[in-house]
């Protein structure tokens, strides 16, 4: 396991130039978020309104997004820390950035994926009861867990 890193050793980036679109690829494939090609990456973070990519030297460690319209809804999205990294506090500062970012919006949605339900709480997420959602695939997000039939 690599020797940790120093919290001031980290580098913050909040826009996509410079990104490679291939090594935050893999961050997602190894975070793990599953399998999220370089060019759908360039089209979620170009359409997102807040990014934050974190660097430990030249290496792209963690990261996150938010879609938001400027006043009633924004979603975070997409937050993911290396595994070396984990632990470390990176992900709550990715979250605390983008909700940072998202003040005065109404609302503050965020989509996880099942077990990790206590870390956002800490971080001030409440369950919604109203929550629904349209799924392309709405047999496997049964199957895995994340809707309800």
């Amino acid at each position: 396991m690599p020797e940790a890193t120093a919290a001031q050793d980290y580098s913050w980036v909040d826009d996509l130039a410079g990104v490679d679109l291939d090594e935050l690829s893999n961050l997602y494939r190894i975070a793990p978020l599953g399998d999220k090609p370089p060019q759908a990456l360039r089209t979620v973070f170009y359409n997102s309104r807040y990014l934050c990519f974190v660097y430990a030297g030249d290496r792209l460690v963690a990261a996150g997004r938010a879609l938001a319209d400027g006043l009633d809804c924004a979603y975070l999205a997409d937050i993911a820390v290396h595994p070396d990294h984990q632990g470390k506090g990176l992900g709550r500062e990715v979250i605390a950035r983008l909700i940072a970012r998202c003040r005065g919006h109404k609302k503050i949605l965020l989509y996880a994926n099942p077990g990790t339900e206590d870390f956002y709480r800490r971080q001030g997420f409440l369950p919604m009861k109203t929550a629904m959602a349209i799924w392309r695939d709405p047999g496997t997000a049964i199957r895995n867990g994340l809707l309800e039939p």
